[in-house]
């Protein structure tokens, strides 16, 4: 084998290994990526459930200020 080829050869082979050190940096950026994301949809779903909770609670509210608004009302038609 001629020393041409040989640092032909050597030349690809560090392409190679510079190219798989890249794709292993980028894959070690996509998986922080994701794990950022899962974290914040994480955070996303548990601000939901309190703002489903929260919802529930003001319309039991709503509902038992009308319940009381209708009693009165049928109250003051009593007294009338």
């Amino acid at each position: 084998m001629s020393l041409e080829m040989l640092e032909k050869l050597e030349s690809k082979v560090q392409m190679a290994v510079d190219t798989i050190s890249l794709l292993q940096m980028e894959i070690e950026e996509l998986k922080e990526q994701k794990d950022s994301l899962a974290m914040e949809a994480q955070e996303l779903r548990s601000g939901r459930e309190e703002l489903m909770q929260d919802n529930e609670k003001l319309r039991n509210d709503h509902n038992a200020w009308q319940d009381r608004v209708r009693n009165l009302l049928g109250k003051m038609e009593g007294v009338e």
